[in-house]
């Protein structure tokens, strides 16, 4: 099976340190990938070359086979969508024109809005459930509302890839899980980035980050081992089968 996005090898400096190092994976058709670390550990610049807004310094970032420093802008956002942490704006625009933002990639001299374009946003509208709310005034919206929006302008660019930078932050738990399903539903291949490890139960791989190295990629009940979260986290971890049949839960304490 043919990766749908690859990283092999890729390094970023800044001011003479590595933020990423010599990081690679290969991402499957399909799945979802979280990305878990401690603060400072590169996450942010690792989704940014995968996104191809930044560059590797060395190494190589190959979309659907296709070297990424080869390819046009619009080409890659026509196959690829982040959402960013910092994805806000200060226009009055409705929910609508927000999301219709992103047909933008698709858009051109020869290519003006169509039915397609409407047909695409509606779409999106309502895969995130904001179907309702596409007359509000953008400012007018709730963090969850808000990041809904954002998932929704990815969607409408219709990316065969998603890119997430914690979009559970700062929302309470009925919307992370509501954000969380929301991903899950789409059709699309997902890589995530999060703080929570119970999150990360959600993911089909891990990918634990630190120092801006990979130091373990694989199924989160492989992965996420009492050892490697003391390692890495600096916390003891237990893992407990849920009372009711679920995903299982984490029950931390501070090592003394």
């Amino acid at each position: 099976m043919t990766p749908v996005l690859e990283v092999a090898r890729a390094r970023r400096r800044v001011a003479g340190r590595d933020i990423v190092a010599d990081v690679s994976l290969a991402l499957r058709p399909g799945e979802m990938l979280g990305l878990v670390r401690p603060n400072g550990s590169g996450k942010s610049t690792l989704l940014s070359l995968m996104a191809g807004l930044v560059r590797p310094d060395s190494g190589e970032i190959r979309l659907q086979g296709q070297p990424m420093a080869r390819l046009r802008r619009r080409q890659i956002a026509q196959r690829l969508a982040l959402v960013a942490q910092s994805a806000e704006t200060g226009d009055r625009l409705s929910v609508r024109d927000a999301v219709g933002l992103g047909r933008t990639p698709w858009l051109g001299p020869l290519r003006p809005w169509g039915p397609g374009d409407d047909a695409a946003v509606a779409a999106a509208l309502k895969a995130v459930g904001m179907a309702h709310l596409a007359a509000r005034d953008w400012s007018t919206l709730s963090g969850g509302e808000r990041q809904r929006v954002h998932i929704a302008r990815a969607h409408a660019q219709q990316p065969r890839i998603l890119l997430l930078d914690e979009p559970t932050n700062h929302l309470d738990i009925h919307h992370q899980l509501g954000i969380l399903d929301l991903v899950a539903g789409l059709s699309v291949t997902t890589v995530i980035a999060l703080h929570d490890l119970h999150h990360a139960l959600r993911c089909d791989r891990v990918l634990v980050m630190q120092a801006g190295r990979c130091v373990a990629l694989g199924p989160p009940a492989e992965i996420l081992t009492p050892a490697l979260i003391r390692r890495i986290f600096g916390v003891e971890a237990e893992l407990i089968p849920h009372p009711g049949g679920g995903r299982p839960v984490f029950a931390f304490q501070r090592l003394s």
